[in-house]
């Protein structure tokens, strides 16, 4: 075996890392053709250079979206799971990382087509570990047939001096990525403009913690003498619950494209949790009179370590993950069109004049706008 170069040394160790990156080329390779069906087609003889290649061969007048996100804290989870458990969770993983894009994305109404992810490790080391990396790239190849997007290029680092893992986990890397989502035809885009009084909430329910509010289960598990490994009443340890994917919100919003809904708004329940439904800046009060059934990861965490409803709220999705902002008139062929499309909706409350606010009924609470 041949000496480690200067670099390597320094902690770039591409011999190292090139295993990994094969794995997530191979997995991109297989994804090239999913868009397709959206008329979108990734040119097979440029996934070789540093970018994605891709054109629009359909009929309709179309306009593009793109959108970039990172995942946040939820793999310092994982990582603490697989040294603990051996199961890496990078699967799931995956799935997390593209769909805090992609349900981004389709809130104007695109649906993703391209997606390119962007790996920054502690370490050359990290990616040395071949069931991590298979895991992952099982993941992205997953989700992206799942959604109908390609994975045509990404890019995995070793930073060594800006990635530094928080005790007990020993290495990581930060996920992130970039979605491309085209609206065709234009005239489907989704602005949230025409949001007004007298509008009606729907909501999509959620897997469980999704990317949002890992911080604060992260802070509250470290607390306990199991931490992660804390069983709850279901069965699963908290480490389990936590590590849920997300839930992917692409069929149900094509559904409704689709069927030529009038949508006012389209909104992730992602970060300011329940609070997120006051996004628009004008004088609209949210009045939340039902709610599905509260997930067990946050019943836990409000009614078994105390976190107060207000802060539970304002942090976690809390069982929505998406939210549809629809006239009145709408209102029974989203349900029947979500149905159709594997999505039990809950039919939450409506949108009245006056201050921005969330009145939240089911917990008698009122909470403020995003910030506040």
């Amino acid at each position: 075996m041949s000496e480690k170069s200067a670099y390597a040394k320094a902690g770039v160790d591409y011999t190292t890392m090139e295993p990994f990156k094969m794995a997530m080329v191979e997995a991109g390779r297989k994804t090239l053709k999913f868009p397709n069906k959206r008329g979108v087609y990734v040119n097979e003889d440029a996934t070789h250079a540093h970018g994605a290649v891709f054109e629009y061969r359909g009929s309709e007048k179309h306009i593009w979206c793109k959108t970039q996100e990172d995942l946040g804290n939820k793999n310092w989870i994982a990582e603490w799971m697989y040294e603990k458990t051996g199961k890496s969770h990078y699967d799931a993983i995956a799935i997390d990382t593209a769909l805090i894009v992609v349900n981004d994305v389709i809130a104007q109404g695109a649906l993703p087509v391209v997606f390119t992810d962007q790996l920054e490790a502690s370490g050359s080391e990290w990616y040395a570990d071949e069931r991590r990396a298979k895991d992952l790239a099982s993941g992205f190849l997953k989700v992206c047939e799942e959604v109908g997007m390609a994975l045509p290029a990404g890019e995995s680092a070793s930073v060594r001096y800006i990635v530094r893992p928080e005790p007990p986990v020993k290495q990581i890397a930060t996920l992130s990525g970039s979605v491309t989502g085209i609206v065709a035809p234009a005239s489907r885009l989704v602005t949230g403009r025409g949001l007004a009084a007298g509008d009606v909430v729907i909501g999509a329910p959620s897997t469980g913690l999704h990317a949002n509010g890992v911080s604060l289960v992260i802070q509250k598990a470290l607390e306990m003498p199991e931490q992660f490994l804390t069983k709850l009443a279901g069965g699963k340890t908290l480490g389990e619950e936590a590590l849920k994917p997300a839930r992917s919100y692409v069929a149900l919003v094509e559904a409704l494209l689709e069927g030529g809904v009038d949508i006012h708004a389209l909104l992730p329940g992602t970060g300011d949790g329940v609070g997120k439904i006051a996004f628009d800046k004008r004088p609209f009060t949210y009045r939340i009179r039902d709610w599905p059934e509260v997930p067990e990861l946050f019943r836990y965490y409000h009614e078994g370590l105390g976190i107060p409803i207000g802060d539970c709220l304002k942090t976690f999705n809390w069982g929505v993950g998406y939210y549809i902002f629809v006239p009145q008139s709408e209102v029974e062929r989203v349900v029947a069109l979500g149905k159709s499309a594997g999505y039990d909706l809950t039919i939450l409350g409506v949108v009245e004049e006056g201050e921005r606010q969330v009145v939240f009924e089911p917990s008698d609470i009122i909470l403020g706008p995003p910030g506040e």
